[in-house]
């Protein structure tokens, strides 16, 4: 029987190819694994080989032709054998599942909405405009304010607060820049630098109100739960009937058993966003993200600021050799950090924290922050039974639970916790929710950023991970050699690049250094198209910008970065 040659499916986006040229030709043998074709996709070229012997028999599809992909392009048999009806396309190997069954719209009325969205954060009010642009009737509901997490007591605030931890740095190096301020002693008013936060929360808290009354979605306001009958319950008694529903109910502070921590003194991330006071001193209760950042900027107004960690480093998702950097430059600027400690007991005596660690001294502060990560909030499952993954709602590629037609992007799902992450979740599901399954959130290539100063971004895999599964390369250039960063008085830190040296592929970028939050995007954009190094390397990069250290680095893999000594 006649062997079906179809377009590859070659990555979860692709949906055609172009044949480059056909290797044999009608009535030739081809052998297991000799190259029958290459073709040519919008991210790679590659060469199809013959999945058995047999002669080629027919081409249906020739040079220079786009072809969908898993459509017959050839058959490959018996010589002198006849073909089956040419043209006909093969079958998708999996197809996706609708998101739900038909007969279950049919028992919506008229008046349902297409979608129904729990929660009005990143995920959420994303996912609720995606819907409308799509075409869909969609209400969303959220119990406090619009934008979540990351608006209102996350991303935004911190990044308000470290930029006047920027201000106050910039003024101590005014000096020597030959700027002479008089009287150079700071003070820092809280009150009014909460005003400024709020200030800015709520203008972009606006703005997300805005787009939803713009494209026509109905907000509520208060604790939407599901139903067992697959509709949302607003606050226990306001019933809103929908045909899908989107489940992004988001995170909250993750929360560790240790006596003392329900002392007042002790503050999560969500506290100390409204603390109008700078401590004399505080302990930050975990070395992540969150804990380094507001760490960094009470430190700048003037806390002695001590940070705990259990692990070996801190920010220990990150590239080892970055964090290692990142904790030397912080404790350079006067941060006590102590890792591999496992902290014990808070005792609250004389308005003051006498905090207990393992095998260290006491520590006494006045305030402490406890930041060890979040976890999901599932307030929103009501009456349904949701398959679950160490408290997380697990989905699958298409951003679907265990319970058809009900859809859990963002936080709640637990897959990647930050909020560029829940925006393209949120859109994946919103257009499954809409059109059937088809969409998918390729999540693997997600940037991170931590917004220190300097800043630390990174995306792909660490050396450590890529050195388990490949032969690599290294590629490292520091923003000491940069003259931007010279000028900018910002010469701290490196770019630094992980390749495939087979190939030249790119598994990693990590950046300690200024605007590494911004330059990261370049670097993630590199890898999804796989650019290789080489290829990399062919494009200008303007003069002077920070973003020539990226270049210099790429060009170090291969030993060809000009502005590096030559390696002896």
């Amino acid at each position: 029987m006649a062997l079906e040659v179809i377009m590859p499916k070659a990555g979860v986006d692709m949906t055609e190819g172009q044949i480059v040229q056909w290797n044999k030709k009608v009535g030739e043998f081809v052998k297991e694994g000799e190259v029958l074709l290459e073709i040519m996709t919008d991210k790679v070229s590659m060469e199809l080989e013959a999945e058995e012997d047999g002669y080629l028999i027919a081409i249906l599809k020739g040079d220079g032709e786009t072809v969908p992909v898993t459509e017959v392009i050839g058959y490959l048999g018996e010589e002198g054998e006849n073909i089956p009806t040419a043209g006909a396309a093969a079958p998708e190997a999996s197809p996706a599942p609708a998101a739900v069954s038909d007969s279950n719209d049919d028992n919506k009325s008229d008046d349902a909405y297409d979608i129904v969205v729990i929660g009005g954060g990143p995920a959420g009010y994303v996912s609720a405009i995606k819907a409308a642009q799509l075409g869909g009737k969609v209400a969303l509901v959220e119990k406090s304010e619009l934008g979540g997490t990351c608006l209102n007591r996350g991303c935004i605030p911190t990044k308000t607060y470290l930029h006047n931890a920027e201000i106050i740095e910039n003024i101590g190096h005014a000096a020597n820049r030959g700027i002479i301020i008089e009287n150079p002693s700071f003070s820092v008013d809280m009150d009014k630098v909460l005003e400024t936060k709020n200030k800015v929360v709520n203008i972009l808290v606006g703005g997300v109100a805005g787009l939803l009354r713009s494209y026509g979605v109905d907000v509520h306001k208060g604790i939407g739960t599901i139903t067992k009958d697959n509709n949302v319950l607003v606050n226990g008694s306001e019933l809103l009937e929908t045909k899908k529903i989107i489940l992004a109910g988001g995170s909250k502070v993750s929360k560790i058993n240790v006596p003392g921590m329900e002392s007042s003194l002790v503050m999560t991330s969500d506290d100390i966003l409204e603390m109008n006071e700078v401590p004399e001193s505080l302990v930050i209760i975990g070395g992540g993200v969150v804990g380094i950042e507001l760490g960094q900027a009470f430190m700048t107004f003037g806390s002695k600021v001590t940070v705990i960690e259990m692990m070996d480093r801190i920010v220990p998702a990150m590239d080892a050799e970055v964090s290692k950097n990142l904790r030397l430059i912080l404790e350079r600027k006067g941060m006590t950090i102590l890792t591999d400690t496992k902290l014990q007991e808070i005792i609250e005596e004389d308005c003051k924290l006498r905090i207990k660690v393992e095998g260290k001294d006491d520590i006494i502060a006045n305030k402490a922050l406890l930041s060890i990560g979040r976890v999901p909030d599932l307030e929103g499952i009501g009456e349904v039974e949701f398959e679950l993954d160490r408290g997380r709602i697990k989905v699958n590629e298409y951003m679907e639970t265990s319970v058809p037609g009900i859809y859990a992007p963002g936080d709640i799902n637990g897959t990647k916790m930050l909020a560029h992450a829940a925006f393209r979740m949120g859109e994946v599901a919103a257009e499954n929710a809409l059109k059937g399954n088809h969409a998918v959130a390729k999540l693997n290539l997600t940037p991170a950023a931590i917004y220190t100063l300097p800043e630390v971004a990174a995306v792909g895999l660490t050396e450590e991970q890529a050195r388990e599964k490949y032969d690599v390369q290294i590629g490292k250039f520091n923003f000491a050699a940069n003259g931007r960063a010279i000028a900018s008085d910002a010469a701290q830190g490196f770019v630094k690049v992980i390749a495939d040296k087979k190939y030249g592929e790119v598994l990693g970028v990590h950046i300690i250094g200024p605007a590494a939050a911004e330059l990261i995007n370049e670097a993630s954009t590199i890898i999804e198209m796989e650019i290789t190094v080489e290829e990399m390397l062919k494009t200008i990069h303007g003069h002077p910008t920070f973003s020539e250290v990226m270049y210099e680095a790429f060009a170090d893999v291969l030993g060809l970065a000009v502005h590096s000594p030559k390696k002896k």
